[in-house]
């Protein structure tokens, strides 16, 4: 398997996570954990594909190979923004529910 293919996989779990955890700290983000799930997963992808063309210490080394200090930056910026986007998407959905309720 690729090494892009791989780091992909680690920042969508690791948003997975994030996006779960996140709501699971302020339940006013919660989504409901399919929800929290897909919405981490989306978040982690984005922001960790984002974070690896800023920072390419983060994409590996050359040749596809991958080394633990990209795995733990993967890890950590998957999972922040997967909890950054659920977050958002959260506070818009409860703000949108209390306007609805005026």
């Amino acid at each position: 398997m690729s090494g892009t293919i791989i780091s992909l996989i680690i920042q969508i779990v690791a948003g997975a996570i994030g996006g779960n955890g996140i709501a699971a700290a302020l339940k006013e983000v919660n989504l409901g954990t399919p929800w929290n799930t897909v919405t981490g997963a989306l978040g982690g992808a984005a922001g960790g594909q984002i974070l690896s063309s800023l920072i390419p210490a983060l994409a590996g080394a050359a040749g596809g190979e991958i080394d633990i200090g990209s795995i733990v930056g993967q890890l950590a910026g998957g999972g922040a923004s997967g909890a950054l986007l659920t977050a958002i998407v959260g506070y818009i959905k409860t703000m949108m529910a209390g306007q609805s309720a005026r």
